[in-house]
C-alpha cells in the first residue's frame, strides 16, 4: 500500500468514527497531540484530541443511526516527505464541511496532525 492509500485510509476511518459517534475510531485516525479548530456558526473552536472525541461520542444518536446520508470526498492531496496537507468536503452534523487535515508519518503509520475546519452550509 502506497502513502496515498494509507492517507486514504485514515480519512476514512476518521469519517467512520465521525458517522458511528466513535470516539474509538477518531483517536485511532488522530496523532495523540493533534489540535481541531475550526468556525461554526456560533464562533470559533478550539479542542484537544480528547475534547474532539468526546464530542463526537456525545453525538447520540449517531449519524448512522439517525439516517444521515454518508458524503466524503477528498478534494486534494499533496504527500512531501514524511508530512501531507488533505482537503476534504464532508457531510456532518446536516453540515457542509471543508476540512484541511495536516498529516504527519510516524513509524510507517499516517495520521492526522491538525484539522482546521470551515462550515460551507
Amino acid at each position: 500500500m502506497n502513502d496515498k492509500q494509507k492517507i486514504e485510509n485514515c480519512i476514512d476511518l476518521y469519517y467512520e468514527g465521525c458517522c458511528e459517534s466513535d470516539s474509538v475510531k477518531i483517536k485511532q485516525a488522530f496523532d495523540e497531540n493533534a489540535m481541531i479548530s475550526g468556525y461554526l456558526p456560533d464562533g470559533l473552536h478550539e479542542m484537544s484530541l480528547e475534547e474532539f472525541a468526546e464530542f463526537v461520542d456525545a453525538q447520540q444518536p449517531s449519524p448512522q443511526e439517525k439516517g444521515d446520508e454518508p458524503f466524503l470526498e477528498i478534494l486534494s492531496c499533496e504527500i512531501v516527505g514524511d508530512t501531507a496537507l488533505v482537503k476534504i468536503k464532508e457531510a456532518y452534523l446536516g453540515m457542509i464541511f471543508i476540512d484541511s487535515f495536516s498529516f504527519l508519518k510516524k513509524e510507517d503509520t499516517w495520521r492526522i496532525y491538525t484539522k482546521l475546519f470551515h462550515v460551507e452550509s
